[in-house]
């Protein structure tokens, strides 16, 4: 009898962004993290994704931190993983466009202060804003990620991901990622994409799903079973619901068989232990709703990722309006169908979503438009996969004519007016990044980390008056 092949599955571990980013709103502070650092360098993971997502956003706002400097502390304690980035083309981690300048300098920046991997996609699969930060990622050296982001729809055929698979490698890619970000990924579909991924790449393929509709475990396992390289897991406190598989779940899967990941689960449960506390004080501050904990299948029906799900719920309560929830809920693929049926992802899933709640309050469809609509509809974003419902655009923007070239191309260089904006505030290069992103958000905690600082100084001098009077 033939000798079955091994084919190690490699894991990414996601506890460090995307599972508390998925459970506990981007909370988990640097200061959390630390600590259990050094255990989780031994593990063996192929890569920890730690960085970028709404990470950079929450611990500028929320936190009060300086996400360059906690990756400078993840990269310090991280001596043998590779680290790992989520970044949104030529959006970055923001929600808008940047110039091609800006792009450039970020991932400059993220490599030289530590990643990696950066796994780069875009909200609409238009390649066309991938093409700045792939050329940047690879003059850096740094192992480029591109990411498809999965959805379903009539334009989504097996022949679709095969052709863009292809544009991709020619592209620069080192390695594909299917970001199935709303886990609408079923097992036999999963199986059948990735073998048809196969025949069209040679690039290693890393599947990303999430919980949220219950079938992430086994889509993992049919999905490796058909070839899948990689797969995204997190630490079992931080995982299922809105997050992902759970690691020691998915390494028992396959132990003793061809895929086999090698992780060892004594340090797997020491890690889990190190971050059972955290989960347990995050549900009782209510930091940690069990409600995002669920199975819900009819995110297959709505396409629904979990982030959008909770701001819908806020927007709704802000506007007393919780009862139209269902309403809101049928109304998203509507919108999504005339917005030229987009993947639901940032930031497309929060246009879509956002107009979906004003068609509902205000009872007629697009009569209030978000100017994020209008960007949308006039081409800003890039090119949707289905042409736009032309009775919906011609309401949006009137008689204005939507641009079809590269969105990113219409933008003059931004950093020399970055730079300029920022100078009084500029501690070090990457301010001023932290301030293109989020202008007022930086500006905020640089003035908060300019107070904190005068107070250390102040207690130093202090100290050294009593120790030294005059």
């Amino acid at each position: 009898m033939a000798e079955i092949q091994k084919k190690p599955v490699k894991i990414v571990e996601t506890v460090l962004r995307d599972a508390h980013q998925s459970l506990l709103a981007t909370r988990m502070s640097t200061e959390q993290m630390l600590p259990i650092i050094d255990k989780m360098d031994k593990v063996g993971y192929y890569a920890v994704e730690c960085w970028g997502g709404a990470t950079f956003d929450a611990s500028l706002r929320f936190l009060k931190e300086d996400p360059w400097e906690r990756l400078r502390k993840l990269r310090a304690g991280f001596k043998n993983t590779k680290l790992q980035m989520l970044f949104r083309g030529q959006n970055i981690l923001g929600y808008n466009h940047y110039a091609d300048d800006v792009v450039e300098y970020f991932v400059q920046k993220s490599v030289a202060n530590g990643i990696d991997i950066i796994r780069i996609f875009d909200c609409l699969n238009d390649i066309r804003n991938l093409q700045t930060a792939v050329k940047a990622a690879n003059k850096e050296k740094a192992h480029v990620q591109i990411a498809l982001s999965y959805t379903l729809g009539d334009a989504y055929t097996l022949d679709y991901w095969k052709n863009i698979a292809k544009e991709i490698e020619e592209m620069g890619a080192d390695s594909l990622c299917i970001k199935d970000m709303a886990g609408l990924l079923t097992p036999y579909a999963a199986a059948e994409l990735v073998a048809a991924l196969k025949e069209s790449t040679t690039l290693p393929i890393d599947l990303h799903t999430h919980y949220t509709s219950g079938v992430a475990s086994m889509t993992y396992l049919k999905a490796v079973e058909a070839g899948c390289d990689i797969i995204d897991t997190a630490m079992s406190p931080l995982a299922l619901g809105t997050s992902q598989p759970a690691t020691e779940v998915m390494v028992e899967t396959f132990r003793g068989t061809p895929y086999d990941t090698g992780l060892n689960q004594e340090q797997l449960a020491e890690i889990a232990d190190y971050f059972a506390p955290i989960r347990e004080q995050a549900l009782k501050s209510g930091l940690l709703n069990p409600k995002v904990l669920g199975v819900n299948i009819q995110t297959l029906r709505y396409q629904v990722p979990g982030g959008m799900l909770s701001n819908l719920v806020s927007q709704l309560k802000e506007a007393g309006k919780e009862d139209k929830y269902r309403e809101v809920l049928e109304e998203i693929p509507r919108v999504r169908k005339d917005f030229g049926e987009p993947p639901l992802v940032t930031p497309s899933s929060q246009i879509v979503g956002t107009q979906a709640v004003m068609n509902v309050i205000a009872g007629e469809r697009y009569k209030l438009v978000p100017k994020e609509s209008k960007k949308i509809m006039m081409g800003e974003f890039g090119q949707t996969v289905k042409p736009f419902n032309p009775e919906v655009q011609k309401k949006i923007i009137g008689d204005a004519t939507p641009i079809t070239c590269r969105p990113a191309d219409l933008i003059p260089p931004q950093l020399p007016q970055f730079e300029k904006e920022c100078a009084q505030w500029k501690q070090q290069d990457e301010d001023v990044l932290s301030y293109a992103l989020f202008p007022a958000v930086a500006k905020e905690f640089f003035q908060y980390r300019e107070a904190q600082q005068t107070k250390v100084d102040q207690t130093v001098a202090d100290k050294e008056s009593k120790a030294y009077p005059v």
